[in-house]
């Protein structure tokens, strides 16, 4: 996959050196030469991260940066042969996450270019992780990663076996259970027709859960069949 980086420098011979060496190891890029361009042209076109010089015409660095920030968490890589100026943009919030000194290698650019992407590659997957391990349900909120789960605000105490079976029925919300199933995946051992133990449970989740545990919205019971979720 080759990715897209935007390139934000006022000097042509610079710009140029780098557009050719990125271009060599793969990368897609598109330079703009000020700072109002840079705006129009990250606005337009989609890109995985950007190269920028501070000291730019018409709109200069930082302020390009506070823009960008507005929108986007884009990686961006700060190119300035002056320390104040990364100091500034580093520790002042603008939002750079990572900077070169000029005079550069064309080695080192493309190694931090490589890191800028793959962390960001990597936040971005680890947020869909997150995003797949928190469900909402109705009013609770089943966060499958710490086992907790909440009721309108409110941490609800549920045990390790109670917090299973929940989880078995929010991760496959369209499947009936039979308690026979349900021991068996959850207690992991053969079931010999004891109801009582999952009929206890089954009590005890909807006792949290429920707004009216007689009249259960989540744990819906289909006669002579088993278990399954409530639709929502």
């Amino acid at each position: 996959m080759k990715h897209n980086v935007l390139l934000v420098e006022d000097d042509e011979s610079i710009a140029e050196m780098v557009e050719s060496h990125l271009l060599k190891e793969g990368f897609i890029v598109k330079v703009a030469y000020d700072g109002e361009e840079a705006v129009h042209t990250f606005l337009n076109d989609s890109f995985d991260i950007i190269l920028l010089d501070l000291m730019l015409p018409k709109l200069d660095g930082m302020t390009f940066m506070k823009i960008i920030r507005e929108k986007s968490l884009i990686p961006i890589l700060i190119m300035s042969a002056k320390d104040s100026d990364v100091d500034k943009a580093l520790g002042l919030g603008f939002g750079a996450d990572d900077y070169i000194s000029k005079p550069f290698s064309m080695i080192e650019l493309t190694a931090r270019v490589k890191a800028a992407i793959r962390r960001a590659t990597d936040y971005t997957q680890s947020k869909r992780e997150e995003g797949k391990n928190f469900l909402q349900i109705g009013n609770l909120q089943v966060d499958l990663s710490n086992y907790s789960v909440v009721k309108n605000g409110e941490k609800l105490q549920l045990t390790a076996k109670e917090f299973n079976i929940l989880k078995l029925f929010v991760q496959n919300p369209s499947r009936v259970y039979t308690k026979e199933q349900i021991y068996n995946l959850i207690w992991h051992e053969d079931y010999y027709g004891d109801e009582n133990i999952i009929n206890v449970h089954i009590r005890r989740i909807r006792e949290k859960i429920e707004e009216n545990p007689s009249s259960p919205q989540y744990i819906k019971t289909l006669w002579g069949i088993g278990y399954k979720l409530g639709e929502f």
